[in-house]
C-alpha cells in the first residue's frame, strides 16, 4: 500500500511535504503522485555538471519539465568535475539558495568517497532491483545509471589520413600537437579513467595500469602529440583537439551535433578499452529533497533510461529493459558495431579508487602538462 493511499484520507499537502522530506529511503512507501506533489511545493530542482549534450543530457532535462511542469530547473556549472561536484556540496552546507546542488551525477570512484564523507542521503527508487549489485551502494547512497567506453574522436579536416585504431597509434608522427583529453586528468573521472586505458593498452594489469598511463602520456606529451586543452566539442570543430580521448557517447553526440561540419570519426580503440560507470547521487544537504528524489524516479524510469539510449549512452538499467522488449530497435541501430566493445573491461570502485589516487597526485610530477 502506498504512503499516497494511507495518508490521503487524513493530511495535509504541507504534512505529504514533511514526510518525503525525512521519510526512510525506500519508494516501495511512497506514491509518484504525491512525490511530485512535494517537489511542486519546493519549486525547484538544481542540478550541477550536466552538459546538454552528454548523454542526451539537453532531452532528459527538458523530458522531465515537460512530466513535471511546475518544478524549475536550476543548471550549475554543466562543465564541471566529478571531484567539482562534491567540492560544490561540502562549499554550500547550510546553504539553501540557488548554489546549492541538490543532485550529483559522478565518476563511479567518486561514490564511495562521497558516501563515507557524508556528503549523500540514501534514496532506492522504484526500479532499484533491475539495477545490478555490483553498480550500486547496497544502501542506497549512489547508484549507476549510465556507461561507455572511452574512445577516440577525430577531425577529418585536420586528420586527413587514417584513422588511430590503436592507443600506440597516437604515438604517430602525423598526430603531431594533435592528442587531448576531455578533462583534466586531476579532477575528471574521464581524464582518469583515460590515462588508465592508455596504461592498460600498454600491457600493465589493473594495479600497476595508472603509472603506465602517466608513463604514457609523459612520452605524448614530450613527443609533442599531447595538447594541453580540454578537448570539448567545440574544440575538436575548430581543430584546436584534432583527436578528442572522450566518452564514445559524447564524441557521437558531437559527430551529429557537428552534422558534417567537420566530419567527424569515431573510433573504439582495439586495445585499451575500458568502460566506465557514472553514478547518481542525491546531496545530504539538498535544499530540494522531494525533487532530487523525484529527479531520480524519472532518471530510472523507462522513459529516463531511453533519454539516455537516445545520447548514445548504454543506461544501467539496459539488460532488464532488453529482456522486457522496450528497446526500440531504431535506437539500438544507431550505437556502434559490437566488436570492440566487446573487449571492455569494468574496473572495480577499489581499481578506480587506486588508480585515481595515483593519477590525480602524479599527473603534474610525472607528465607536466596543465589542462586550459
Amino acid at each position: 500500500m502506498s504512503i499516497k493511499n494511507a495518508l490521503a484520507a487524513s493530511v495535509s499537502m504541507l504534512a505529504v511535504f514533511a514526510v518525503f522530506a525525512v521519510s526512510a529511503p525506500t519508494f516501495a512507501q511512497a506514491d509518484l503522485d504525491a512525490l511530485y506533489e512535494a517537489a511542486k511545493a519546493e519549486g525547484q530542482l538544481t542540478t550541477i555538471a550536466l552538459p546538454h549534450s552528454w548523454c542526451n543530457y539537453g532531452g532528459v532535462i527538458e523530458g522531465f519539465k515537460a512530466k513535471y511542469p511546475g518544478i524549475t530547473i536550476n543548471e550549475l556549472n554543466p562543465d564541471a568535475g566529478s571531484a567539482d561536484e562534491l567540492e560544490a556540496v561540502r562549499a554550500n552546507i547550510g546553504n539553501t539558495g540557488p548554489q546549492a546542488p541538490d543532485v550529483l551525477d559522478i565518476g563511479l570512484a567518486f561514490g564511495p568517497q562521497a558516501k563515507d564523507e557524508g556528503l549523500l542521503q540514501a534514496y532506492k527508487v522504484s526500479t532499484w532491483d533491475e539495477i545490478p549489485d555490483d553498480a550500486k551502494d547496497a544502501d542506497g547512497f549512489w547508484y549507476g545509471d549510465y556507461y561507455g567506453v572511452l574512445a577516440f574522436g577525430i577531425n577529418k579536416d585536420i586528420i586527413t589520413g587514417d584513422d588511430p585504431q590503436t592507443w600506440a597509434d597516437l604515438m604517430k608522427d602525423e598526430y603531431a600537437n594533435s592528442v587531448a583529453l576531455a578533462g583534466d586528468p586531476r579532477t575528471a573521472n574521464n581524464a582518469i579513467l583515460s590515462v588508465y586505458a592508455a596504461g592498460l593498452s600498454t600491457g600493465a594489469d589493473a594495479a600497476t595500469g595508472a603509472q603506465a598511463g602517466l608513463e604514457y602520456f609523459k612520452a605524448l606529451n614530450d613527443k609533442g602529440n599531447f595538447v594541453p586543452v580540454d578537448a570539448e566539442a567545440a574544440a575538436i570543430a575548430q581543430g584546436t583537439t584534432p583527436i578528442a580521448i572522450n566518452w564514445d557517447y559524447n564524441l557521437l553526440a558531437a559527430r551529429d551535433n557537428l552534422n558534417g561540419n567537420p566530419p567527424i570519426d569515431v573510433v573504439v580503440p582495439s586495445d585499451g578499452v575500458v568502460a566506465g560507470v557514472y553514478v547518481q547521487a542525491i546531496s545530504a544537504h539538498a535544499p530540494h529533497p522531494n525533487a532530487a528524489k523525484l529527479w531520480m524516479e524519472y532518471l530510472y524510469s523507462d522513459e529516463g533510461q531511453l533519454g539516455w539510449l537516445e545520447g548514445y549512452c548504454h543506461p544501467i538499467r539496459f539488460n532488464a529493459m532488453a529482456e522486457a522488449g522496450v528497446l526500440p530497435d531504431d535506437l539500438m541501430a544507431k550505437l556502434p558495431a559490437a566488436e570492440n566493445y566487446a573487449k571492455a573491461v569494468f574496473p572495480t570502485i577499489e581499481e578506480q579508487n587506486a588508480n585515481k589516487t595515483t593519477i590525480t597526485t602524479g599527473w603534474d610530477t610525472t607528465v607536466g602538462a596543465s589542462i586550459q
